[in-house]
């Protein structure tokens, strides 16, 4: 899960690097790279943010190792 977690921000941080670096640009080719690569790599990595929430089996144990099951 952990391993998901940093590619998912790894994806939207170089997703808001693109929008960034794109806006400094001021031609129509910048608003494509800014709409396309910058949005498609934020949405992934948001998508792969909650896909990695959803799809663990035991929330509890992978977040804090150190919880005493005994409840």
């Amino acid at each position: 899960m952990l391993r998901k977690l940093r590619i998912s921000g790894i994806l939207v941080i170089l997703g808001l690097l693109v929008e960034a670096l794109s806006l400094c640009w001021n031609n129509a080719l910048s608003f494509m790279s800014f709409v396309v690569v910058g949005g498609l790599l934020f949405a992934s990595g948001v998508l792969l943010f909650l896909y990695s929430l959803v799809s663990s089996n035991d929330p509890a144990r992978q977040l804090e190792p150190n919880i005493d099951a005994r409840h």
